[in-house]
Protein backbone atom coordinates (compact mmCIF):
# COMPACT_ATOMS: atom_id res chain seq x y z
CA UNK A 1 0.00 0.00 0.00
CA UNK A 2 1.39 3.18 -1.17
CA UNK A 3 0.85 6.22 0.80
CA UNK A 4 1.63 9.92 0.29
CA UNK A 5 1.37 12.68 3.17
CA UNK A 6 -2.13 14.21 3.37
CA UNK A 7 -3.02 12.88 -0.12
CA UNK A 8 -5.90 10.66 -0.79
CA UNK A 9 -4.46 7.20 -2.09
CA UNK A 10 -5.35 3.78 -2.54
CA UNK A 11 -3.48 0.41 -2.42
CA UNK A 12 -2.69 -0.78 -5.83
CA UNK A 13 -3.70 -4.28 -7.72
CA UNK A 14 -6.64 -6.15 -6.12
CA UNK A 15 -6.75 -3.95 -3.41
CA UNK A 16 -7.50 -0.53 -5.40
CA UNK A 17 -10.81 -0.51 -5.06
CA UNK A 18 -11.30 -1.80 -1.13
CA UNK A 19 -9.42 0.38 0.32
CA UNK A 20 -7.98 4.36 0.61
CA UNK A 21 -5.52 5.65 3.04
CA UNK A 22 -4.31 9.39 3.73
CA UNK A 23 -1.08 9.98 5.94
CA UNK A 24 -1.18 13.13 8.18
CA UNK A 25 1.69 13.76 9.86
CA UNK A 26 1.79 15.33 13.24
CA UNK A 27 3.38 16.79 16.07
CA UNK A 28 7.00 17.72 16.27
CA UNK A 29 7.57 13.83 15.81
CA UNK A 30 6.46 13.87 12.70
CA UNK A 31 4.37 11.03 13.92
CA UNK A 32 1.88 9.06 10.72
CA UNK A 33 -1.33 9.36 11.93
CA UNK A 34 -3.67 7.48 9.69
CA UNK A 35 -6.34 8.08 8.45
CA UNK A 36 -7.95 4.36 6.83
CA UNK A 37 -11.29 3.72 4.95
CA UNK A 38 -13.34 1.17 3.59
CA UNK A 39 -14.16 2.75 -0.03
CA UNK A 40 -17.23 0.58 -0.45
CA UNK A 41 -19.09 2.06 2.75
CA UNK A 42 -16.31 5.09 3.34
CA UNK A 43 -16.48 4.33 6.94
CA UNK A 44 -13.11 4.82 8.15
CA UNK A 45 -10.63 4.53 10.95
CA UNK A 46 -7.96 7.15 12.31
CA UNK A 47 -5.06 5.31 13.53
CA UNK A 48 -2.46 7.19 16.11
CA UNK A 49 -4.10 10.18 16.33
CA UNK A 50 -0.81 11.90 18.19
CA UNK A 51 -2.16 15.51 18.06
CA UNK A 52 -2.80 18.42 16.03
CA UNK A 53 -6.34 17.24 16.11
CA UNK A 54 -7.55 19.96 14.29
CA UNK A 55 -5.77 19.15 11.12
CA UNK A 56 -6.42 15.38 11.36
CA UNK A 57 -10.19 16.60 11.56
CA UNK A 58 -9.95 19.04 8.37
CA UNK A 59 -7.94 15.90 6.52
CA UNK A 60 -10.92 13.76 7.26
CA UNK A 61 -13.45 16.21 6.35
CA UNK A 62 -11.37 16.59 2.64
CA UNK A 63 -11.33 12.74 2.46
CA UNK A 64 -15.41 12.67 2.44
CA UNK A 65 -15.32 9.70 5.20
CA UNK A 66 -16.89 8.63 8.16
CA UNK A 67 -15.20 8.02 10.81
CA UNK A 68 -16.41 5.03 13.00
CA UNK A 69 -13.14 4.23 15.32
CA UNK A 70 -10.08 5.12 16.52
CA UNK A 71 -7.19 2.50 16.55
CA UNK A 72 -4.12 2.36 18.63
CA UNK A 73 -0.96 0.53 17.71
CA UNK A 74 0.90 1.82 20.97
CA UNK A 75 0.96 4.21 24.24
CA UNK A 76 3.26 6.47 23.21
CA UNK A 77 2.38 10.36 23.44
CA UNK A 78 3.24 10.96 19.68
CA UNK A 79 0.78 8.26 18.97
CA UNK A 80 -1.85 9.19 21.39
CA UNK A 81 -1.63 12.59 22.14
CA UNK A 82 -4.99 13.23 20.75
CA UNK A 83 -6.75 10.43 20.92
CA UNK A 84 -8.71 12.01 24.09
CA UNK A 85 -10.03 14.76 22.17
CA UNK A 86 -10.72 13.14 19.00
CA UNK A 87 -12.94 10.26 20.63
CA UNK A 88 -14.78 13.19 22.66
CA UNK A 89 -15.20 15.49 18.94
CA UNK A 90 -16.27 12.62 16.70
CA UNK A 91 -18.26 10.60 19.63
CA UNK A 92 -16.23 6.79 18.56
CA UNK A 93 -14.78 4.65 20.31
CA UNK A 94 -10.97 3.90 21.10
CA UNK A 95 -9.31 0.21 20.19
CA UNK A 96 -6.20 -0.63 21.45
CA UNK A 97 -3.79 -0.99 22.24
CA UNK A 98 -2.96 -4.50 24.69
CA UNK A 99 -3.25 -3.35 28.09
CA UNK A 100 0.89 -3.69 28.95
CA UNK A 101 0.78 -0.06 27.59
CA UNK A 102 -1.97 1.01 30.36
CA UNK A 103 1.00 2.46 32.21
CA UNK A 104 1.49 5.17 29.70
CA UNK A 105 -2.06 6.16 28.70
CA UNK A 106 -2.42 6.81 32.34
CA UNK A 107 0.67 9.23 31.98
CA UNK A 108 -0.38 10.95 28.59
CA UNK A 109 -0.34 14.42 30.01
CA UNK A 110 2.78 14.25 32.23
CA UNK A 111 4.65 12.40 29.37
CA UNK A 112 3.24 15.31 26.88
CA UNK A 113 4.67 18.01 29.44
CA UNK A 114 7.91 16.24 28.99
CA UNK A 115 8.55 17.49 25.78
CA UNK A 116 6.18 21.04 25.81
CA UNK A 117 3.39 19.69 24.45
CA UNK A 118 0.14 20.69 26.07
CA UNK A 119 -3.45 19.81 25.84
CA UNK A 120 -3.56 16.32 26.50
CA UNK A 121 -5.18 14.00 28.55
CA UNK A 122 -4.77 11.05 30.24
CA UNK A 123 -7.76 8.13 29.45
CA UNK A 124 -8.68 4.29 28.66
CA UNK A 125 -9.92 3.17 25.48
CA UNK A 126 -12.71 1.37 25.25
CA UNK A 127 -11.48 -1.82 24.08
CA UNK A 128 -8.20 -3.19 24.99
CA UNK A 129 -6.88 -5.75 22.05
CA UNK A 130 -5.58 -8.85 22.56
CA UNK A 131 -3.28 -11.14 20.41
CA UNK A 132 -5.79 -13.37 17.90
CA UNK A 133 -8.91 -10.85 17.96
CA UNK A 134 -10.16 -8.75 14.84
CA UNK A 135 -11.10 -5.39 14.66
CA UNK A 136 -13.25 -3.91 11.49
CA UNK A 137 -13.70 -0.78 9.57
CA UNK A 138 -16.65 -1.31 6.88
CA UNK A 139 -16.09 -4.53 4.94
CA UNK A 140 -11.96 -4.46 5.90
CA UNK A 141 -11.45 -7.07 8.68
CA UNK A 142 -7.78 -6.39 10.56
CA UNK A 143 -5.68 -9.72 12.37
CA UNK A 144 -4.59 -7.93 15.90
CA UNK A 145 -0.81 -9.17 16.48
CA UNK A 146 0.69 -8.40 19.93
CA UNK A 147 4.14 -7.00 18.81
CA UNK A 148 5.57 -6.19 22.51
CA UNK A 149 9.62 -4.53 22.65
CA UNK A 150 9.23 -0.91 21.21
CA UNK A 151 6.19 -0.63 24.23
CA UNK A 152 5.00 -3.77 26.09
CA UNK A 153 1.68 -3.47 24.87
CA UNK A 154 2.45 -2.58 21.00
CA UNK A 155 0.28 -4.21 18.57
CA UNK A 156 0.28 -4.58 14.72
CA UNK A 157 -3.02 -4.57 12.55
CA UNK A 158 -2.60 -7.28 9.44
CA UNK A 159 -5.48 -7.32 6.45
CA UNK A 160 -4.89 -10.63 4.96
CA UNK A 161 -6.49 -10.16 2.17
CA UNK A 162 -5.19 -6.73 0.82
CA UNK A 163 -1.79 -7.92 2.34
CA UNK A 164 -0.90 -4.82 4.50
CA UNK A 165 -0.48 -4.20 7.81
CA UNK A 166 0.11 -1.24 10.04
CA UNK A 167 2.60 -1.40 12.37
CA UNK A 168 3.28 1.28 14.46
CA UNK A 169 6.71 1.33 15.54
CA UNK A 170 7.55 -2.02 15.27
CA UNK A 171 9.42 -1.73 12.16
CA UNK A 172 10.52 0.57 9.97
CA UNK A 173 12.06 0.90 6.72
CA UNK A 174 15.14 0.50 7.37
CA UNK A 175 15.52 0.62 11.48
CA UNK A 176 13.30 -0.90 13.90
CA UNK A 177 11.69 0.80 16.81
CA UNK A 178 13.40 2.18 19.65
CA UNK A 179 13.91 0.37 22.56
CA UNK A 180 15.21 2.51 25.90
CA UNK A 181 11.89 3.91 26.46
CA UNK A 182 10.33 2.11 29.77
CA UNK A 183 8.67 -1.25 29.09
CA UNK A 184 11.32 -1.46 25.74
CA UNK A 185 13.38 -4.83 24.62
CA UNK A 186 15.53 -5.20 22.16
CA UNK A 187 15.59 -8.49 21.85
CA UNK A 188 11.79 -9.23 22.66
CA UNK A 189 11.36 -6.37 19.87
CA UNK A 190 13.24 -8.38 17.13
CA UNK A 191 11.55 -11.74 18.59
CA UNK A 192 7.87 -9.72 17.44
CA UNK A 193 9.37 -8.97 14.57
CA UNK A 194 10.58 -12.36 13.60
CA UNK A 195 7.49 -14.17 15.19
CA UNK A 196 5.36 -12.08 14.04
CA UNK A 197 6.07 -9.99 10.94
CA UNK A 198 8.66 -12.02 8.75
CA UNK A 199 6.74 -15.10 8.31
CA UNK A 200 3.26 -12.69 7.27
CA UNK A 201 4.88 -13.01 3.93
CA UNK A 202 7.28 -10.98 1.70
CA UNK A 203 4.84 -9.34 -0.51
CA UNK A 204 3.20 -7.90 2.39
CA UNK A 205 3.08 -3.81 2.39
CA UNK A 206 3.09 -2.05 5.60
CA UNK A 207 2.46 1.95 6.61
CA UNK A 208 4.92 2.56 9.87
CA UNK A 209 4.99 4.92 12.59
CA UNK A 210 7.36 7.09 10.85
CA UNK A 211 8.52 8.32 7.96
CA UNK A 212 8.02 5.62 4.52
CA UNK A 213 6.37 2.37 4.60
CA UNK A 214 8.05 -0.21 3.23
CA UNK A 215 7.79 -4.37 2.39
CA UNK A 216 8.37 -6.94 4.85
CA UNK A 217 10.80 -8.73 1.87
CA UNK A 218 12.45 -5.43 1.48
CA UNK A 219 12.85 -5.25 5.25
CA UNK A 220 14.22 -8.73 5.63
CA UNK A 221 16.22 -8.47 2.82
CA UNK A 222 18.30 -4.94 3.54
CA UNK A 223 17.45 -4.17 7.27
CA UNK A 224 21.05 -4.05 9.11
CA UNK A 225 18.65 -5.01 12.32
CA UNK A 226 17.46 -7.94 10.82
CA UNK A 227 20.34 -9.60 8.10
CA UNK A 228 22.91 -8.67 10.86
CA UNK A 229 21.43 -11.19 13.17
CA UNK A 230 19.78 -13.97 10.52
Amino acid sequence: MAQENQQENQPDDQSAAKAGVTIIPVTPFRQNCTLLWCETTRDAVVIDPGGDVPLIRTSIEQSGVTVRRIWLTHGHIDHVGGAAELRDALKVPIEGPHIADKFLLDHVVESGRGYGMTGMRNFTPDRWLEEGEKVKIGELEFDVLHCPGHSPGSVVFFNREMRFAHVGDVLFNGSVGRTDLPGGSHATLIKSITDKLLPLGDDVAFICGHGPGSSIGHERASNPFLTDGM
